[in-house]
This record gives structure tokens, C-alpha cells and sequence, in this order.
């Protein structure tokens, strides 16, 4: 496998781990009524149809991770970083033109973007700490003492 495959399978991966995390914290803030009493309207069902689309999203946006963007941060400034893309994207393409629940999901509740960007910092923080843990064996390798 060349270095640039085993990367993006890595990449992906970590992703997906990172997607799992999210859906778990997303899931246990809905199911211990967080979001409720914050007047927020996200209380999803932890099922493998819900659950199953995030952990392959989270495995194809971990792809930035392979870039040479920046490489030479630390992992969780990079996971925090990454994490404003998916941000971005359910902030002002999911919610206003999907799910039809307005610009920034305000009409599922006025903190639903705060919520969404904490979510997403779960998934990037995950993803990257992951995926530098998976990168550490070749780095060792590539950097013998």
C-alpha cells in the first residue's frame, strides 16, 4: 500500500471514530434532555440509520487531515480547525436546505448552532487525536533515536 492509501484509510478511520464520538455525545445530550432544556429540538435516536451516514460524513471530511494544511500545529488545533468545515456545512447547507429548519437551525432553537459547533469540535478533536495516535507508528519509523 502506498503512503499516500495507507493515509487516507487511516484518515478515514480516525474519522469515523471522530463521527462515532459526535453521534454518541449528540445522542447522550438528547437522551439526558440537555438539549431540551437548553430549548434546543435535537434529541436524536441512537439506529443504525441515523448513526450509520455520520460515521461515513466523519470518515470523508478526516480526509483534510491528509493535506499539508497545517502540518505543523498541533493535533487539536488541527481537529479544531477541520472541525469548521462540517460546521459550515450543516450550519448553512443542511439546516436552511434540507432539513428546512432555517439558517444556522434556528428553528430548532436559538443555542442549536453553539450545540453544533461543540459537536463538531468532538468529532475533530476525536478524529485528530486518532489519527496522529495511527500516525505515530510511522513517524517513529520514518525518525529512528
Amino acid at each position: 500500500m502506498t503512503d499516500r492509501a495507507r493515509d487516507l484509510a487511516l484518515a478515514f478511520s480516525a474519522g469515523s471514530l471522530g463521527g462515532l464520538a459526535n453521534s454518541l455525545v449528540a445522542w447522550l445530550f438528547g437522551a439526558l434532555s440537555v438539549t431540551a432544556a437548553l430549548g434546543v429540538s435535537l434529541a436524536p435516536d441512537l439506529t443504525p440509520g441515523w448513526l450509520y451516514p455520520r460515521l461515513v460524513w466523519g470518515g470523508l471530511w478526516a480526509v483534510l487531515f491528509v493535506l499539508p494544511i497545517l502540518e505543523r500545529s498541533s493535533w487539536w488545533v488541527r481537529g479544531l480547525a477541520f472541525s469548521l468545515g462540517p460546521t459550515a456545512v450543516q450550519l448553512f447547507i443542511v439546516f436552511p436546505f434540507q432539513a428546512v429548519k432555517g439558517i444556522l437551525g434556528l428553528d430548532l432553537g436559538l443555542l442549536t448552532p453553539i450545540f453544533v459547533i461543540l459537536l463538531n469540535a468532538v468529532w475533530g478533536l476525536v478524529a485528530a487525536a486518532a489519527f496522529d495516535a495511527l500516525q505515530a507508528p510511522r513517524r517513529s519509523a520514518a525518525n529512528p533515536s
